[in-house]
């Protein structure tokens, strides 16, 4: 007996085993559009046996790109090259997700094999943006502080990203709320200085966040789940910590948020992370006890005994793998090979197994 290749059910959606492919930038966009390069890359790894098929952090604003180059949901026309890749990676039996996402005071840098570092300001519209006037690091821009009216501006863009989404097939709904992004930057006392109602105390802190999450579940079809991907610490003294992230991930469940997409880090630049295989196992553990919802565990998950233990030992109830599925599409079915367990293969590819 297995567990990796279990079914789960979230809502009414059901995913055929308990991998999924953890949203990847690819920085292969213009102007937000989607190209021929995610037809390809998130097909493949629906093809591959994936059970869930996350699309790249997707901007639900212009200046909420981490370079010029990322996927947009921005605006009505990106809807229709979203919606070939959505059919076709559900034609192959993975479930289409998306994760909506505003990169805060990290935005307008160049891609990672450029140099990775600020740009310039390309036009007068693509403003840096943060709960506070406090740039990440040395050499980073010093963002514009949000107004209020900035805020619900933020609020009504995931509210639209996520009507596109749904017209673009997607089944499932991330907000990303990790890795030094702007709905992290609110959150996190390390970035966010506001003495107004977003900022100072933990309530005021995840106001932002929680109110994005009930917007965004009253759009969103019943039947769809939605899910929050967190840093569950920022590995510092002072900051965000697992604490915070179980009783945040308390007030998700009762905002209608499904499951916890555990990840950490990425709001200090000089933070020692402990980086080991499967590092970030135990955040999905400790909020899955403990405050009753489910989760997904992410971070240098290789390994199908891996995967295994954690579903098998409840630590998680999904596997979220990223640099591994670059490695290899095809990780679920030999995954599957490993484990002694069928997976329906493409008949294209049936002679090869």
């Amino acid at each position: 007996m297995t567990h990796l290749f279990d079914t789960f059910t979230l809502r009414g959606v059901t995913f055929r085993n308990r991998i999924g492919v953890s949203p990847m930038c690819q920085y292969s966009s213009e102007d937000g559009f989607a190209t021929d390069w995610h037809l390809v890359h998130l097909g493949a790894r629906a093809v591959g046996g994936a059970g869930l098929v996350i699309v790249e952090a997707s901007a639900v604003q212009a200046n909420g790109r981490i370079s010029p180059h990322d996927l947009g949901i921005w605006q009505d026309e990106h809807v229709a090259k979203l919606r070939s890749i959505t059919e076709f990676m559900a034609s192959q039996g993975a479930v289409p997700g998306i994760q909506l996402a505003h990169a805060g005071r990290k935005a307008n840098t160049a891609r990672p094999w450029e140099g990775g570092q600020p740009l310039p300001n390309p036009h007068n519209s693509w403003q840096i943006v943060a709960p506070s006037a406090m740039p990440f690091r040395d050499g980073y821009p010093t963002p514009h502080e949000l107004t209020l009216a900035e805020i619900e501006g933020v609020k009504q863009a995931f509210c639209a990203a996520t009507q596109r989404a749904v017209q673009a097939g997607f089944k499932l709904i991330e907000i990303h709320a990790a890795h030094g992004y702007l709905l992290h930057n609110f959150y996190s006392p390390i970035a966010n200085q506001r003495q107004d109602a977003y900022g100072g105390s933990f309530d005021n802190r995840i106001r932002l966040l929680l109110e994005v999450v009930q917007e965004v579940r009253l759009i969103l079809p019943d039947d769809l789940p939605l899910t929050v991907r967190i840093s569950s610490t920022d590995w510092v003294e002072g900051g965000w910590d697992v604490e915070d992230s179980i009783e945040l991930a308390k007030r998700l469940k009762q905002a209608g948020v499904d499951l916890v997409d555990c990840s950490s880090g990425g709001n200090v630049a000089t933070a020692k992370i402990p980086i080991a295989p499967g590092y970030q196992v135990g955040f999905a553990q400790a909020v899955r006890e403990r405050a009753g919802i489910a989760t997904a565990a992410v971070g240098l998950i290789t390994q199908a005994e891996q995967a295994e233990q954690i579903i098998a030992s409840e630590q998680a109830d999904l596997v979220l793998l990223a640099r591994e599925l670059l490695r290899d599409p095809y990780w679920p079915l030999h995954a599957a090979q490993r484990l002694n367990q069928t997976l329906t293969l493409p008949p294209q590819y049936a002679r090869a197994f």
